[in-house]
């Protein structure tokens, strides 16, 4: 194998580590989103559980995170506003991503 082939293959392995990382980013934000919501909505233990998976398949609905928007908002209205929870999606981002980095 060339060394061109090489740094190839590296690149590529690269760049799936890497969409796999934001994938598991972002699963892990819409469940910490899942739990945080479902607690506002009252639900406990499984219950809340079973809310943040909801949250996680929302998310597989169509491309981007504008499917799991739509259903936290409906879920919480009249509990939180719209920017409450992009606000939060973004600081459970921020929080997976540093879960992940850490191991």
């Amino acid at each position: 194998m060339t060394t061109f082939q090489d740094r190839e293959r590296a690149f590529e392995n690269k760049f799936a580590h890497d969409q796999e990382m934001v994938f598991k980013a972002i699963a892990r934000r819409n469940k910490k989103l899942g739990l945080w919501a479902g607690t506002l909505l009252g639900k406990t233990g499984s219950g809340v559980e079973a809310y943040a998976m909801e949250v996680i398949r929302a998310d597989f609905e169509e491309a981007g995170h504008e499917d799991v928007v739509r259903k936290v908002m409906a879920d919480l209205a009249g509990v939180a506003d719209e920017a409450t929870i992009r606000a939060k999606m973004a600081e459970f981002l921020t929080e997976a991503k540093a879960e992940l980095a850490e191991g």
